[in-house]
């Protein structure tokens, strides 16, 4: 395993990373202006005066948070990366349904796809479904699991709008765990897996997702569906999950055999007028 393999996500024409600073993020998703807290974000503000160009801001307010809109922003708004279409919105939990952070991720998933034969690929924690659509744009076909109906409506309009046959993407409304210890006695393999686990979750019939207690027990569930085929993949990343990278690393290296191709690191976004970076993420991924 390869530590500290840090992968920066550069600005690209429907995203960048304006300015940040003062606890929060600047960002333009298409032709929108987002102003949104950011914990990463301790230093200063380079670019004060562009902070009135936002067309909204999330703030809190006794501890709840909520959107304050400057200009008119749509309920939802196309962009695209590569050949993917996806929509972005303006949720209740900050999020706007894309990450740019995985940019990288997004890359290397496609390369993993192209070197297999229409590989079954598993995407867990999948939410509005970027990898996806890569994934299936690339020749995968997808199994594509999320606990959240929102969700996954979400990420069937990103498909349809990616022009992704309704063949190659299989959508379950489930709980990650559970339906993986189906999968093992149904005795499924898949060539790659790609998961993203919260911190704490619940599944579709109510069960309760903490990392801490559950993730070993998904990992040694998800050994047994994991193809150990010449170019299968693993791909896991970590939100807000509070752990370090060489953290999820060992977890993953405590069940499978990684070996050298493995890497781990954070997840970097890089300002698009200077070289900081706010780190969004971490990430652990091998191929076999």
């Amino acid at each position: 395993m390869k530590y500290d393999q840090h992968l920066t996500s550069l600005p690209w024409h429907d995203y960048e990373l304006l300015d940040s600073g003062d606890s929060m993020k600047l960002e333009r998703f298409g032709e929108f202006i987002i102003a949104r807290p950011e914990t990463q974000a301790l230093w200063q503000k380079l670019r004060p005066a562009l902070w009135e160009s936002a067309h909204a801001e999330f703030t809190f307010h006794n501890t709840k948070g909520s959107w304050k809109m400057r200009r008119l922003v749509p309920e939802s708004w196309e962009l695209a990366w590569n050949n993917a279409r996806f929509l972005a919105r303006l949720t209740g939990f900050k999020h706007t349904g894309v990450f740019p952070e995985q940019i990288k991720n997004w890359s290397w998933i496609k390369t993993r796809v192209e070197k297999l034969d229409k590989p079954k690929i598993l995407n867990l924690f999948g939410y509005t479904g970027i990898a996806s659509v890569v994934a299936a744009q690339a020749g995968a076909l997808v199994t594509h699991v999320d606990a959240s109906k929102q969700s996954l409506g979400w990420a069937n309009e990103n498909a349809r709008r990616s022009g992704v046959p309704e063949e190659n993407i299989r959508w379950i409304l489930d709980d990650a765990l559970a339906f993986t210890k189906r999968e093992v006695r149904r005795g499924t393999i898949y060539d790659g897996i790609v998961l993203d686990p919260p911190a704490f979750g619940r599944g579709a019939r109510g069960e309760v997702w903490k990392i801490g207690e559950d993730f070993h027990a998904l990992l040694e569930a998800l050994k047994d569906i994991s193809s150990n085929n010449l170019h299968s993949f693993f791909l896991v990343n970590g939100y807000a999950a509070g752990y370090a990278p060489r953290s999820f690393a060992q977890a993953v290296e405590s069940t499978f055999e990684v070996g050298d191709e493995g890497e781990c690191g954070e997840l970097h976004i890089r300002e698009s007028s200077s070289n900081r970076v706010i780190s969004a993420g971490i990430y652990v991924r091998f191929v076999r």
